[in-house]
């Protein structure tokens, strides 16, 4: 008794009518639902895969298609039977195992099954330029009240002579006759658990798909060419040590009609001789004299927009710190500005003359402990302390 068999357009879930992508796309799809890596040890998921495949076997090919739409069964080619017997997970003929886990994936098996297919892609499609990171030095001023600067730049253009395809003028690359466009090489393996394709980038065009018979004179065939460019960079107000001044689209040209990449600009900030920086805050130490501080005084003060008048009172104290407001570095995308902060150090005469230690002692008896208040304090803890 002759054995049934299931209609081939049955056993995919597609129409008779279907079109070659719709059969592939059906294929794949159960693929996915009864792969036996994908379901081990599942008999009739086995079996369902050998009859999927046994059908894609037939649908895929043109030839076999158009005898089993006139003929059906009988009008197919007499290996069909035994395929479906003996092919285990055969049937592969349209895709590699890369497509298979990569659609189920993600196509996350790294340098395994998917990736070679993904680097072809990428060869043949658009490449973004690769991106250029440059060091600019600036002064403390520069930075604080923003410049324009020039960066000698050199980076990768595209090939004027070619138009960037890399060919000789008059002439154009042409499709690799060994992966015949595609960029890949696929080479057929079979295993005791059916027949398995894996798919290579084609050495012959390197993944590209083309090749270049008589190449540029200008760029080698690579069809881009080095040149060093000036560029201006507009430094904003307020920008700090280690920060980055993006350049859109300056970098390094695309492949196959990419973008340009970028370039980036880090800034180094010089060291300044007097003045020191804390975020949109200047810093400053300076020097005062005994006299200065005991009896106040008009003192100049140095800030980097100029020098400014400050009263300074009577009795200050070495390290107090007065606060100049908007004497600072102004803050970037806004009006406003940070404050500068002076820290007065009183400075003790050194080398003094006979003279000047004497009026210095006469000054120093005529002084009792109440215009000392921090001495008076002290020596009053000691008393304490030792009195217990």
């Amino acid at each position: 008794m002759a054995e049934e068999r299931r209609d081939l357009y049955e056993v995919l879930g597609v129409s008779r009518g279907a079109s070659d992508e719709e059969i592939k796309k059906a294929y794949r799809k159960l693929v996915k639902k009864y792969h036996p890596d994908l379901n081990p040890g599942d008999k009739a998921a086995e079996a369902a895969m050998k009859e999927v495949n046994a059908a894609y076997e037939v649908l895929s090919d043109p030839d076999k298609k158009a005898k089993y739409d006139r003929f059906g069964h009988a009008g197919i080619d007499p290996t069909y039977g035994a395929g479906q017997g003996q092919g285990g997970f055969g049937g592969f003929d349209d895709m590699d195992i890369g497509d298979i886990f990569g659609s189920f994936f993600g196509g996350g098996f790294g340098g395994g099954f998917g990736s070679s297919f993904g680097g072809q892609q990428r060869r043949q499609g658009p490449q973004r330029g690769q991106d250029i990171g440059i060091n600019l030095e600036l002064t403390f001023e520069e930075a604080a009240f923003g410049c324009e600067k020039t960066i000698l730049v050199t980076r990768s253009e595209k090939c004027e002579s070619c138009g960037g395809t890399g060919a000789k003028k008059g002439t154009s690359p042409e499709t690799c006759p060994v992966c015949h466009g595609t960029g890949q090489v696929r080479t057929t393996q079979r295993t005791p658990f059916g027949v398995f394709q894996t798919a290579g980038v084609c050495t012959n065009c390197h993944g590209t798909g083309k090749v270049i018979k008589e190449p540029c004179e200008s760029c080698g065939g690579t069809g881009q060419i080095r040149k060093k460019r000036r560029i201006n960079v507009k430094i904003p107000a307020g920008i700090d040590n280690g920060q980055t001044i993006p350049l859109r689209g300056q970098g390094n040209a695309g492949k196959n009609g990419g973008s340009a990449g970028d370039i980036y600009v880090t800034v180094t900030v010089l060291p300044h001789k007097l003045f020191k920086r804390s975020g949109q805050d200047v810093m400053l130490e300076m020097p005062i004299s005994f006299t200065q501080a005991a009896l106040g005084a008009q003192l100049t003060v140095p800030t980097i927009d100029g020098k400014v008048q400050y009263t300074m009172p009577e009795g200050t104290q070495n390290g107090t710190v007065f606060r100049l407001k908007g004497s600072g570095i102004p803050k970037p995308g806004s009006k406003g500005r940070g404050d500068q902060y002076v820290k007065v150090n009183i400075e003790v005469p050194r080398d003094l003359t006979r003279e000047q230690k004497d009026i210095l002692r006469r000054f120093d008896d005529c002084v009792d402990d109440e215009h000392y208040k921090e001495k008076k304090g002290f020596f009053a803890k000691v008393r304490e302390m030792f009195n217990k």
